[in-house]
């Protein structure tokens, strides 16, 4: 058994600011500390077998090895990645050494023992500290750099920077405020806005990185108008005099105990310079598509994919705030042959252009389950980036201008859109045979299918005129109408359509029930139009829907067995309803006859 040699004597080096490339150092012991915050944290005493320091900390995400037992007494490591932090007021206080990346060299039960007989850093003579000549050793002196600006409200900053004297991040805690960091900002929401009856405000978020770790900053009113055109995505900057506290886990994902709020004292700087000291580029762990599919409702995940299809823009109204919204839905294909929808909204939704079918490359979108399926949602704090440089990008297009988009097996989502590839193709007999419906969730299928009767009887109600409200109104008898659920009168009402018709395939009939929004999509005309022609014109209503019959379409349907009295029904609801792609569902036939046939199928 070989034992690395230790570094001896580079402890006292680095602990007075010089940065030693990839020391060898011993562990002689380790302990969990107490933390304010909901976090673990290690302190450790590292030796280099002529100096030892008891002020060097774990960071967070190497407590995975300890749990492991791989830093037990005596191991020798090599650190890969470390940074020092001053601690303490006006960073007066103590140097720390923070471990990011570190290799276990020899572990401690080859090594059983203590190498040499250190002493505390401190104690280090004048001649230990003088950098060695640059032939002999694989130490550079930290550069210095020039202040971006001057003026009385940075010159904590100033000097920090003068010095060389950023913080880590994994460094920071509510006690201490004199600290300056060098973050990368990997992800900028957009302004959100409230009002409640403490008064209305705005805010934006964002997440910084160095190479210590995370974290995620917020600024509000003021301060969210004085910095959101500054900050730019992927951009170096030094900030100084924010608040920390205990971090908000239902809004934020980062390993991190804490977060940041700007306030009126708060500076940043942008940083020009990146050479020196680089600060770590935005890193994505990608997830293949078909991967999605076993993944955890609501976690964050990073994606690539070619934008296959591209969704209608769309408004809504929120119920209880009435503001307005704007998504689209788009549909994504990777190499895993599987397909995902993505919504995107706001800005984001209205700019998109994806006809030219770019690729996407998402980071921290949340999953969401629904309607049998999982998509994907662009949030706050998610990143989008279009047809990135980087070699997956380049890959991914190789591709899909090959042809290898044409057949999607795994469909990951089921899309609100309606009529495409993203739902299980499957005939009206087949869902009957195979039980559809029967489980604790209902199950969803699309199908090619001809309107053949619609019903003209109870086709449609009188709803509450209240754009957040569509529950049926009780005629009062004096032309008023009351609404329960908003316990109020009304002199008028708006016509909401419940339409059931009868559709078949040529393996079966099926009766199925479609409401407001696609019974107008399928009868061409808004539900107001079909309620008055109905109640006031039966001629004019005839026409209406008699022109739907005989028509076909490509159904999106919900299946479920609901319970009516002591009768189990098996109930079919029109999802979405869309002409046919005739491109599309001639690859749907085409790849059925491959599997009834075995031709033509690639092997």
């Amino acid at each position: 058994m070989v034992l690395a040699s230790l570094s001896t004597g580079v402890i006292a080096r680095i602990m007075h600011g010089e940065v030693v490339d990839a020391p060898v150092l011993q562990i002689l012991a380790i302990k969990k500390i107490n933390s304010a915050a909901d976090s673990e944290r290690y302190r450790i005493l590292i030796s280099d077998g002529k100096y030892f320091n008891s002020y060097a900390m774990l960071a967070s995400q190497l407590n995975v090895m300890q749990h492991n037992g791989e830093l037990e007494e005596f191991t020798i490591v090599q650190l890969d990645k470390y940074v020092t932090s001053l601690v303490g007021k006006d960073g007066a206080g103590k140097r720390v050494l923070i471990i990011s990346e570190l290799t276990v060299v020899n572990p401690g039960a080859e090594v059983k023992s203590k190498i040499g007989e250190p002493v505390t850093y401190e104690n280090a003579a004048k001649q230990d500290l003088a950098p060695k000549p640059a032939a002999t050793s694989n130490s550079k002196p930290v550069a210095k750099k020039e202040p971006i600006h001057n003026n009385n409200n940075n010159v904590v900053m100033n000097s920090s920077i003068n010095s060389g004297m950023t913080h880590p991040i994994s460094s920071l805690s509510p006690y201490q405020n004199k600290w300056v960091i060098k973050a990368r900002v990997t992800s900028k929401s957009g302004i959100r806005t409230w009002s409640n009856a403490r008064g209305e405000g705005k805010l934006f978020s964002m997440d910084l990185m160095d190479e210590s770790g995370e974290i995620r900053a917020t600024a509000f009113k003021e301060q969210c108008d004085k910095f959101y055109d500054l900050i730019q995505v992927d951009s170096v900057y030094y900030i100084s005099k924010c608040q920390l506290k205990p971090a908000n886990k239902q809004y934020s994902s980062l390993n991190n105990a804490y977060e940041m709020t700007f306030s009126g004292e708060t500076v940043v700087q942008l940083c020009e310079d990146t050479d020196d000291d680089p600060i770590p580029e935005i890193k994505y762990n990608l997830v293949p598509i078909s991967d999605v599919s076993g993944m955890e409702n609501k976690a964050a995940v990073d994606t690539i994919g070619i934008c296959k299809e591209v969704g209608e823009l769309q408004s809504f109204v929120a119920r209880t705030t009435n503001k307005e919204f704007k998504k689209r839905d788009i549909t994504l294909v990777d190499m895993s042959n599987s397909a995902i929808s993505l919504t995107l909204w706001g800005d984001d939704a209205v700019n998109f252009d994806g006809h030219v079918q770019p690729v996407i490359l998402v980071k921290g979108t949340r999953i969401n389950e629904f309607n049998g399926g999982k998509s994907l949602s662009l949030g706050g704090g998610s990143i989008m980036k279009i047809n990135p440089d980087i070699p997956e990008a380049h890959k991914l297009r190789g591709w899909f201008d090959n042809g290898g988009g044409d057949s999607v097996a795994n469909m990951v989502s089921a899309r609100t859109g309606g009529g495409s590839f993203s739902t299980e193709w499957m005939t009206l007999k087949d869902a009957r045979a195979r039980n559809l419906g029967s489980g604790d969730k209902p199950d969803y299928f699309q199908c090619k299918a001809v309107v053949h009767i619609v019903k003209q009887e109870n086709a449609f109600y009188r709803a509450c005129p209240q754009s957040d409200c569509n529950k049926k109104v009780v005629d009062e008898g004096n032309d008023q109408f009351r609404c329960e659920k908003c316990n109020a009168l009304f002199p008028n009402f708006k016509y909401r359509l419940l339409i059931n018709m009868s559709i078949g395939d040529w393996t079966s009939n099926r009766w199925v029930s479609s409401f407001n929004e696609v019974g107008e999509q399928l009868l061409g005309h808004t539900s107001q139009e079909v309620g008055e022609a109905l109640e006031n014109d039966p001629a004019k209503a005839e026409q209406i829907f008699s022109a739907l019959n005989f028509t076909s379409h490509i159904f999106k349907l919900r299946c479920k067995n609901e319970v009516y009295g002591d009768m189990t029904r098996n109930k079919l609801t029109v999802q979405s309803v869309a002409p046919i792609n005739h491109k599309e569902y001639n690859k749907h036939l085409l790849k059925e006859l491959q599997e009834l046939t075995g031709i033509g199928s690639s092997n």
